[in-house]
């Protein structure tokens, strides 16, 4: 029996805005594994959408360079502190499967917790870390655990905290997570999905921010032959005819 990584990601924008500020990528690392960098840009809308490309596109090519994670975080730090003159910030989370090691390594430059469910047990990584882009020597709050079947990693942006805040309501995110590992559900999609929608109902329908939520699982396989799926679904905006 061999293990099987899965990665969902469900995401919207902030209500009456036209894009998400927020930014997500998957990149293949090049001596195996996966990276999945999560963005949140200052702001919302266009303008978020632009600073969170920054920071996500220069960690992407440093991590299929094989640069190690936080070394990717603190590059990204200087891009976008260069680029923009410290007057902008980005948050971002670096979630990777390092098949040298047989871990996964997560990197938070974040005030969002990343909730990580491995042996019945479910832990919020919340060590301090700075945002991008304000000021030199910013490091990535980094943390590293052994693939183990069952694992999941749920990491998210500041949406998905702020959810329900017009009506003193907030999301548990744990309480959902503690549900499906009960449940014996590791399909990330599946998580990720779940999450983004109990966020909209707390906003009854118009978040607050820009909201993305992002799982990755590690389950059983066994498959005969190592199969690699990747699946998206964006959707897209007509254009009137003339």
């Amino acid at each position: 029996m061999e293990l099987e990584l899965l990665v969902g990601v469900a995401k919207t924008g902030k209500y009456a805005t036209s894009e998400s500020g927020d930014s997500v990528e998957v990149i293949e690392r090049p001596h195996g594994g996966l990276s999945l960098v999560l963005a949140d840009g200052q702001r919302s809308g266009r303008s978020a959408k632009l600073i969170s490309n920054i920071a996500v596109r220069k960690a992407i090519s440093l991590l299929a360079d094989g640069i190690r994670d936080g070394a990717a975080a603190r590059a990204a730090n200087d891009y976008l502190r260069t680029h923009r003159q410290g007057k902008v910030s980005a948050e971002m989370v670096i979630i990777s499967a390092d098949l040298h090691t047989q871990t996964l390594v997560i990197s938070r430059n974040t005030h969002c917790p990343v909730y990580v469910a491995r042996g019945g047990t479910i832990q919020a990584l919340t060590d301090p870390s700075s945002p991008l882009g304000f000021y030199t020597n910013t490091k990535p709050a980094i943390t590293e655990f052994p693939f183990r079947e069952g694992m999941t990693i749920v990491a998210f942006s500041d949406g998905v905290l702020d959810a329900g805040s017009r009506h003193s309501k907030q999301l548990d995110v744990e309480w959902y997570l503690r549900q499906f590992q009960q449940n014996g559900d590791h399909q990330a999609q599946h998580l990720s999905d779940t999450l983004l929608e109990a966020a909209l109902r707390l906003d009854e329908g118009r978040p607050v921010d820009d909201t993305t939520v992002a799982v990755v699982t590690i389950v059983a396989c066994s498959l005969p032959h190592k199969i690699r799926r990747l699946s998206v679904a964006v959707p897209l905006q007509r254009i009137p005819s003339a």
